[in-house]
C-alpha cells in the first residue's frame, strides 16, 4: 500500500509538516508527497492511505492552497468507498470557534464521499511552544503503527 501525503497551505506550514511527515513515513512502502494545488481529486485511490496535512485560514476556512481540490471533490463527487485517511490539522486556539477548522472541513467532505477517517484527528496549536514538526512526528508515529505496520 502507498502512503500518499497531500497538504493545503496557506503560509507555509502545512507544506513543512508534510514535507517532514514525507521522512517520517518513508519507511513505509511507496510514499508521495502532493501539493492539493496540484492534486486531483479525482487520482484518490482507496488502494492507497492518505495523510492529509491541512492549516486553517482566515475565519476558520480552508487554506487557498486546498480549495482547488476541496472544489473538485464538491464538484465531481467522486466515490470514496474504502478509502482511508489521517488528517493533521493546523490553528491556533485564540480563534476558539474555528480552530483547527479548515481540517474539518476538509475531513467532513471526504467522510460525506465514503471515506474513513482513521486515528486521531493531530491538531496543532499555533498558540502552543510545541513545534508544529514535532507534534505531527510524534502523531505519524502512532498512526504508522496502528494503520500501516
Amino acid at each position: 500500500m502507498a502512503v500518499v501525503i497531500l497538504y493545503g497551505s496557506e503560509g507555509g506550514t502545512a507544506e513543512l509538516v508534510a514535507d517532514h511527515l514525507a521522512d517520517v513515513l518513508g519507511t513505509y512502502d511507496d510514499t508521495s508527497l502532493y501539493d492539493m494545488m496540484e492534486y486531483d481529486a479525482g487520482d484518490l485511490d482507496p488502494e492507497n492511505f492518505h495523510v492529509i496535512v491541512c492549516s486553517t485560514y482566515g475565519e476558520g476556512e480552508l487554506p487557498t492552497g486546498a480549495e482547488p481540490f476541496f472544489e473538485g471533490l464538491d464538484e465531481d463527487e467522486p466515490d470514496l468507498n474504502g478509502l482511508r485517511f489521517a488528517l493533521f490539522g493546523l490553528g491556533d486556539k485564540v480563534y476558539e470557534d474555528t480552530y483547527n477548522r479548515g481540517g474539518e472541513i476538509l475531513a467532513e467532505k471526504l467522510v460525506s464521499l465514503g471515506a474513513v477517517q482513521v486515528g486521531e484527528h493531530g491538531r496543532h496549536d499555533g498558540s502552543s511552544s510545541i513545534r508544529p514538526k514535532d507534534q505531527a512526528e510524534e502523531w505519524a508515529k502512532i498512526i504508522g503503527e496502528e494503520f500501516l505496520a
